[in-house]
C-alpha cells in the first residue's frame, strides 16, 4: 500500500512530509509498518506500553521495515466500574476499531502490529484490523501479578468484595486501606481470568498473536522478546502476503471458543468474538457456543474462582499446553493458519503441562465448558453465565424477585441489607440500547460476595458482568428491557427458575399472567447525549455481539 504513496513524481509532498519526521529515502522504500498502542498514563495495564511498542519497533527494523508508532484510546474498566462511566466502554470498542481502520487507511501502511491490553481495546483493535484486512499481528502488554496482603494472594476483585466485608462488618476500614495499597503492584492487566486476559488468551487461539501472549507476565523480560518477535513475524507476513482474514476463519473461531471453554474465560468473550467474526463476514450464535460448552472439558480454575492467577497458568505450560490437550481429543482444529505462516497445530505440538494450573484432558475439572447459554421465557434469545465461577448449590436455585431498573439503586439496596438469601436480583434497563452502553456490573457482584451471600443470591441482567465476577450472576439477557424484552415484565416477589446444568431460566407465571403485563408494557426510554445517543441508535442485541448496524 505505502508504495502507492511513495512512488512516483507526484507523490513528492507525500516524501516530502515524510522527510519532515526525519525519514531518510531508504527508509521511506521499506515497508511502512503501524504499531498502534493504547498507551497512556490512565490504565495500569498500558502504563507500560511504550516499553513495548520499543521492542517491538526494534524488531521492525531488524526484520527490514520502518515503524510508526500510533495511538489508540482505551478506557480502564476497573476506574470506570460503578459510575456513568461504565456506559461509554463497550461502546469504546466500536470507536477503536474505526480509528484503526481510519488510521491504518488513511496513512496507506503495509502491516500493522496491534499493542492493546485491556478489555474493549483488544477486540477493538482486531475488529479494525480485519475491515483493512493487511498484515496484522497482536501483542499485549501482559497480566499483572498478584498482590499479597496477609500472605494470601489479593487481586482487583478483592479489592471489590472487600468493600462488601466493610459493610457487613467482616473488615475495619484500615485493612481495607491495607489490601488497596497492595491488591495491584504494578502495571499490566488485572492478574485473574477477567475479560483482558482471556481475550489475550483467545488471540494465541484465533492465531492472531504469537504463542505466549496471553500469559507472560507484564514486567518479564520474556515479554519484550515477544514483542521483538512480533515485530520481525510482521515483516514476514508483509513478504508472504499473510492477511487477518487468512487467520481469521470459522474454525478459529471455533478454536478461540473452544480454548474459551476449556480455560473457564469471561463471558464478556462472547460479546467480542461475535463482534470480531462479524467484521470478518462470519456469524457466531449462542447456539453454537453451548455445543462448544457441552463438548468442551473445563481443564483450568483461576481467579477469580480460585487464587490461581496468570502467572500460575504461564508455568503451568501456558495456553498452547491447554490447546495441546485439547487436540489430544479432537477438539482443536490443529490445520488452522496463524501470524507465524505455519499452522496453530506446529505451536502446540510440543507443548506440555508443567504445572498445577491445568488439569490433564482425562481428568478435567468438569466436564463441561465455563460458560453456559440459558434460554427461557424471559431470555427468549439467550443468557449467558460462567458457570465454572458458580457454586454447586446454585447451579439449580429458585427464588423471589426483586427488580431494579439500574446498577445504582441495587448496590444501594444491597448495601443497606435489603437484599436476603433466596433472592434473585434483576437488574434491567443495563442492556447495549437501554443503558446504554451495557455497563459491566462488578460492583453488585462483588458487594454480595463481600457480604457472604453469593451463595445465597442469584442475580441476573441485561448487562454485562467484569470476568473478576464469582456467583450465579447471568447476564446478557436477550431481548433487553429496553427493546421489549420480557425481563422488564419481572415484578418483585415473582419466583424466577434457574437450572444451569439444563441451560433453562424462567418466570414462573401463567401465560394468561405474561400477556396481561405484556400488553400493559411500555419500556423506558430517555436520551443520553453525545456519542451514546447515536450508539443507542444503532446497537444491535448482546446476541449479536452488541455489534453497530451495518445499515439503516
Amino acid at each position: 500500500m505505502s508504495k502507492e504513496l511513495c512512488s512516483g513524481i507526484e507523490k513528492a509532498p507525500q516524501r516530502a512530509l515524510y522527510k519532515a519526521l526525519g525519514l531518510t529515502d531508504e527508509e521511506i522504500a521499506k515497508p511502512l509498518i503501524a504499531i498502534i498502542s493504547a498507551k497512556s498514563e490512565i490504565v495500569p495495564g498500558h502504563a507500560h506500553l511504550d516499553k513495548i511498542t520499543d521492542a517491538v519497533k526494534a524488531g521492525i527494523y531488524a526484520a527490514g521495515g520502518t515503524p510508526f508508532v500510533v495511538p489508540s484510546i482505551g478506557i480502564c474498566d476497573g476506574i470506570a466500574m460503578g459510575h456513568d462511566g461504565m456506559r461509554y466502554s463497550l461502546p469504546s470498542r466500536e470507536l477503536i476499531a474505526d480509528g484503526v481502520e481510519s488510521m491504518l487507511t488513511g496513512h496507506a501502511f503495509d502491516g500493522v502490529v496491534l499493542v492493546p491490553n485491556c478489555d474493549k481495546i483488544v477486540p477493538g483493535m482486531i475488529m479494525g484490523a480485519a475491515r483493512v484486512n493487511i498484515p496484522a499481528v497482536l501483542v499485549s502488554g501482559g497480566p499483572m501479578e498478584s498482590g499479597l496482603y496477609k500472605g494470601e494472594k489479593v487481586s482487583l476483585s478483592t479489592t471489590f468484595e472487600a468493600v462488601g466485608k466493610v459493610k457487613s462488618g467482616n473488615m475495619s476500614l484500615d485493612e481495607l486501606t491495607e489490601l488497596e495499597n497492595c491488591a495491584c503492584p504494578g502495571c499490566g492487566s488485572c492478574c485473574g481470568m477477567y475479560t483482558a486476559n482471556s481475550l489475550n488468551c483467545l488471540s494465541e487461539a484465533l492465531g492472531i498473536a504469537l504463542p505466549g501472549n496471553g500469559t507472560i507476565g507484564a514486567n518479564k523480560a520474556e515479554r519484550l522478546r515477544l514483542a521483538k518477535s512480533a515485530g520481525a513475524a510482521i515483516m514476514k507476513m508483509v513478504s508472504n502476503d499473510i492477511l487477518p482474514r487468512m487467520i481469521l476463519t470459522k474454525d478459529a473461531f471455533v478454536n478461540a471458543l473452544t480454548l474459551d471453554m476449556a480455560i473457564g474465560a469471561s463471558t464478556n468473550t462472547v460479546l467480542h468474538l461475535f463482534a470480531i467474526a462479524a467484521e470478518c463476514g462470519i456469524t457466531l450464535n449462542l447456539d453454537l457456543v453451548q455445543q462448544i460448552s457441552d463438548r468442551t472439558p473445563n481443564l483450568c480454575k483461576l481467579s477469580p474462582a480460585t487464587t490461581r492467577d496468570m502467572e500460575d497458568l504461564n508455568r503451568s505450560g501456558g495456553i498452547m499446553a491447554v490447546l495441546n490437550q485439547l487436540a489430544s481429543k479432537n477438539l482443536i482444529k490443529g490445520d488452522a493458519i496463524t501470524v507465524t505462516g505455519k499452522t496453530l497445530g506446529k505451536s502446540y505440538a510440543h507443548a506440555e503441562i508443567t504445572g498445577d494450573a491445568i488439569n490433564p484432558i482425562d481428568d478435567p475439572i468438569s466436564p463441561h465448558g465455563g460458560i453456559a447459554v440459558l434460554k427461557g421465557n424471559i431470555c427468549e434469545d439467550g443468557a449467558v453465565v460462567k458457570r465454572s465461577a458458580v457454586s454447586q448449590k446454585m447451579l439449580a436455585f429458585t427464588g423471589k424477585a426483586k427488580c431494579f431498573d439500574s446498577e445504582e439503586d441495587c448496590v444501594h439496596a444491597i448495601m443497606s441489607g435489603k437484599i436476603q438469601k433466596g433472592d434473585v436480583i434483576v437488574i434491567r434497563y443495563e442492556g447495549p440500547k437501554g443503558g446504554p452502553g451495557m455497563r459491566e456490573m462488578l460492583s453488585p457482584t462483588s458487594a454480595l460476595c463481600g457480604m457472604g451471600l453469593d451463595e445465597d443470591v442469584a442475580l441476573i441482567t441485561d448487562g454485562r458482568f467484569s470476568g473478576a465476577t464469582r456467583g450465579a450472576a447471568i447476564g446478557h439477557v436477550c431481548p433487553e428491557a429496553a427493546a421489549g424484552g420480557k425481563i422488564a415484565l419481572i415484578q418483585n416477589g415473582d419466583k424466577i427458575s434457574i437450572d444451569i446444568p439444563a441451560g433453562r431460566l424462567n418466570l414462573d407465571i401463567n401465560a394468561k399472567e405474561m400477556a396481561a403485563r405484556t400488553k400493559k408494557f411500555r419500556p423506558k426510554d430517555g436520551e443520553p447525549s453525545g456519542w451514546l445517543l447515536r450508539y443507542k441508535y444503532l446497537v444491535t442485541g448482546a446476541s449479536q455481539g452488541a455489534v453497530l448496524k451495518k445499515k439503516f
